[in-house]
């Protein structure tokens, strides 16, 4: 009998295409500490990071799996189809630890009574934020 869909044997890889996947890869590596599990050939990269999975892939056309899609880097960085979030015990921490590796902050930590955040862009474009949940005052 197959196994069920979903299954506690899954897991699931956000794809990122980029331009250049040797930058790529050494922003994920050096700036959020992601571990290199495989490389495909120079044109993919597969990483672990923060309990998941990323795959890097430099863009192309169609393939016969899918044959009318094309993929690209985000062609503008302001415009966001796709983001992601890392949810970190001490977002003052973690910003400071990020510049320091040459994450480029869009604007200062922003705090509010739930959370605490900040929003940073991979060398292509990709939005990723970092949040600390915050306890909000009872009363």
């Amino acid at each position: 009998m197959a196994a069920a869909f979903p299954s506690n044997d899954m897991a699931l890889t956000h794809i990122l295409v980029v331009a250049d996947l040797t930058r790529a890869r050494t922003f994920y590596v050096d700036v959020l500490g992601a571990t290199v599990y495989r490389e495909y050939g120079g044109s993919s990269c597969v990483l672990q990071a923060f309990g998941t999975w990323l795959l890097l892939v430099t863009g192309g056309g169609p393939t016969p799996d899918k044959p009318t899609v094309s993929f690209a880097p985000p062609p503008d960085p302001d415009t966001v189809s796709h983001s992601m979030t890392v949810r970190v015990s001490d977002c003052r921490a973690a910003h400071a630890t990020l510049e320091a590796r040459g994450a480029a902050f869009l604007a200062p930590l922003q705090v509010s009574e739930w959370e605490i955040r900040g929003f940073f862009r991979d060398p292509d474009g990709h939005l990723i934020e970092i949040s600390e949940a915050r306890t909000p005052p009872t009363g």
